[in-house]
């Protein structure tokens, strides 16, 4: 049996690609539907989150299979097929172990990855989209994870693109505290980046969602305000910096949306820091004036210095994860069938 995977990340592909080809929630029964009719292939489990999006699929003709994901993949992309990369096992069970671990990532040692892989695997099961040899797999890439986080220091420092974006505020504008910021979305990485905010000073955070509940909620755990989500312009005059994270299809903030809204603000620049993929910000808003736009792209520069950090854990961390990879294929060698 084999793992074959494909893919593509921030390294293989910039933002206006990645964003074409991420697999949002309203798509994946659909998506992994498609893709398990590719001939010779047994289940698959997909993985899109703002820096990658990666198709993990058991076959025993992974030839056969990688041809029916390049083909997949070539229309997804536009026919971009330098933008992703393939793996068969042991390296496609490398990545992904690696890819658990946070060594795959824009920050090394970010932790939001591994919740984002046990998400995928649970939506794959529940479509019953997942294999023996699958289950087998994630479930040990989640144990590999939990040794390198006990085991090493690869989580300290900034862990995570929302904590990345705070590391930036911190570097523009100094002290925080007098600072009004405005979250689009409710999820998992606004409300990581909201608590971040809170714990390095700033006081007033204003929280926007399509579901008023779950903003109301976030809201509420860090002394915040809630605002529905049509209503977000109108207490756009007060932030000074706007922080977008939201599941989107299509930009929210846009350029007829914002440039009425500046004439109210007097001169006051505004600060959009845009963690969606796809892009919740349109790109042409860095064309305005008194508006500057980061989006996840941006935070390269501070995360070169993240990895710094970390860098003298790395070795341990794949040391241990080359342990992981051999066992694993030795049982896979051992259990060639589709039981699931």
């Amino acid at each position: 049996m084999n793992i074959v995977c494909a893919g593509i990340n921030h390294r293989s592909a910039a933002l206006d690609i990645r964003e074409k080809f991420a697999v949002g929630a309203h798509e994946l029964e659909e998506t992994l539907t498609c893709v398990r009719q590719i001939d010779g292939l047994a289940g698959a489990v997909i993985v899109s989150t703002c820096n990658r999006v990666e198709y993990y699929t058991a076959s025993i003709c992974p030839l056969r299979v990688l041809e029916g994901l390049r083909g997949y993949l070539q229309k997804r992309t536009g026919g971009n097929e330098s933008a992703f990369y393939t793996h068969e096992s042991p390296a496609s069970v490398r990545h992904l172990f690696r890819v658990a671990s946070g060594l795959d990532s824009m920050v090394i040692g970010e932790t939001e990855i591994l919740g984002q892989l046990k998400q995928a695997y649970a939506a794959a099961m529940d479509y019953g989209a997942t294999t023996r040899h699958l289950n087998k797999l994630f479930q040990h890439a989640f144990r590999v994870a939990k040794q390198v986080r006990t085991e090493t220091q690869i989580t300290r420092g900034s862990t995570s693109v929302g904590s990345v974006a705070v590391d930036l505020a911190g570097k523009i504008f100094g002290d925080l505290s007098k600072l009004t910021v405005m979250i689009l979305g409710a999820g998992e990485i606004s409300e990581k980046t909201a608590r971040s905010l809170v714990s390095r000073g700033v006081r007033t955070v204003i929280v926007s969602n399509r579901t008023f509940e779950r903003a109301a909620k976030l809201a509420g755990e860090i002394g915040g305000m809630a605002v529905h989500f049509d209503n977000w312009p109108n207490a756009f005059d007060s932030a000074d910096i706007l922080i977008c994270s939201t599941s989107s299809p299509t930009p929210i903030v846009t350029r007829e949306t914002i440039e009425p809204l500046l004439a109210r603000r007097n001169g006051r620049p505004v600060f959009i820091i845009d963690l969606a993929v796809p892009r919740d910000a349109d790109p042409s808003l860095n064309e305005l004036e008194n508006v500057y736009l980061y989006d996840i792209d941006s935070l390269e520069q501070i995360v070169s210095q993240s990895l710094e950090i970390r860098r003298a854990d790395v070795e341990r961390c794949e040391k241990m994860i080359d342990h992981h990879v051999t066992d694993f294929v030795a049982w896979s060698r051992n259990h060639t069938d589709f039981i699931k």
